[in-house]
């Protein structure tokens, strides 16, 4: 046995052993997490609502009084009710939410990680409404109560949504509930100056892209950034191509807005204005670059979650030591 082959034995029994150590740490706190036990119980406000006639609607307003607008009368709300589209879209909420328990238990799972990392965070009152389809606002959350429009996940194929872009669409089914919840508790905890270069963007949706990595690890990564299987495979295998396309043409400095639609926001693909590259490519890869950058920086410095959020994006990234993928 030569020495060289000895030792490459040698390292790959190390691996084997930091491995299935690394394994039993994460295992040991997902349980610590676990014991928890957050109560998390889903309030169907919107069965109620598609219930409401003039003797229980005043007991309704005053059990849920955020959920009706004063300068509305209680006319209003009956009509609306019993409108025709408006049933329709009850009836199709709730065919596809029968039973939440799968969903709710998510809902806890989520609230038992905040919890852990954010001691100060209180479990708030979760409601189930209808938008009339507002898929652009299907979460909202505040310090007491978080409220989920249900008719923006009745599937990415639902008639509902027929004309929505595809791109959009592939969101609105019920797996992505948790996953929006964790994206807006997100945004209650990062603070970052406002974003005034391309570097700002990227390392800001870093931060939440890696906040739901920590506090939702039930979830694929592929649905934690909203992709598919093969989108993320995509930006995986052609990372190292995009990180040189950014630097080469000293975009992360830049100030130019366009680069937030080209590369951040929500689209079909991302626009490198290259043929072959965009029609493939799938959209926000700088969302996915930051998130990186992110997950490189936590892995090089001992800073914790709720600190690494509050830091810098020039910190971030002259700290992270990122090199990506080749």
């Amino acid at each position: 046995m030569t020495f060289k082959f000895y030792m490459k034995q040698v390292l790959i029994f190390l691996s084997i052993i930091l491995m299935a150590f690394s394994c039993k740490n994460e295992s040991g706190l997902e349980n610590d997490i676990a014991k928890i036990n957050l109560d998390a119980k889903i309030e169907r406000f919107d069965l109620l609502f598609a219930e409401i006639n003039n003797e229980n609607l005043p007991k309704l307003k005053q059990a849920y009084p955020f959920m009706f607008s004063e300068k509305y009368p209680d006319s209003f709300w009956i009509e609306k009710s019993q409108d025709t589209l408006q049933k329709q879209l009850f009836k199709e909420v709730e065919k596809t939410f029968l039973n939440m328990d799968e969903t709710e238990l998510e809902i806890e799972s989520l609230f038992n990680h905040l919890k852990y990392y954010f001691p100060e965070f209180h479990t708030p009152r979760i409601i189930t409404t209808t938008s009339d389809v507002d898929y652009r606002s299907r979460v909202i959350v505040t310090d007491t109560i978080a409220v989920i429009a249900l008719d923006t996940y009745l599937g990415s194929n639902h008639e509902f949504y027929e004309n929505i872009p595809k791109y959009l669409r592939e969101d609105l089914k019920k797996e992505r509930i948790v996953v929006d919840l964790a994206t807006e508790y997100a945004k209650k905890y990062i603070y970052q100056q406002p974003n005034k270069m391309f570097l700002d963007e990227l390392i800001y949706f870093g931060k939440e892209l890696y906040f739901k990595d920590v506090i939702i690890p039930f979830k694929t990564e592929a649905e934690r950034i909203g992709y598919t299987k093969e989108q993320l495979d995509w930006a995986t295998s052609n990372e190292n191509y995009i990180w040189r396309y950014f630097v080469e043409r000293e975009l992360l400095y830049s100030t130019d807005a366009k680069l937030a639609g080209r590369f951040i926001t929500p689209a079909p693909f991302s626009k490198f204005y290259l043929e072959d590259i965009d029609t493939e490519s799938p959209g926000r890869l700088g969302q996915y670059i930051g998130w990186q950058i992110v997950r490189a920086y936590m892995e090089n410095n001992d800073v914790s979650l709720k600190d690494m959020l509050i830091k810098s994006p020039e910190e971030i990234f002259n700290n992270s030591k990122f090199k990506p993928r080749k």
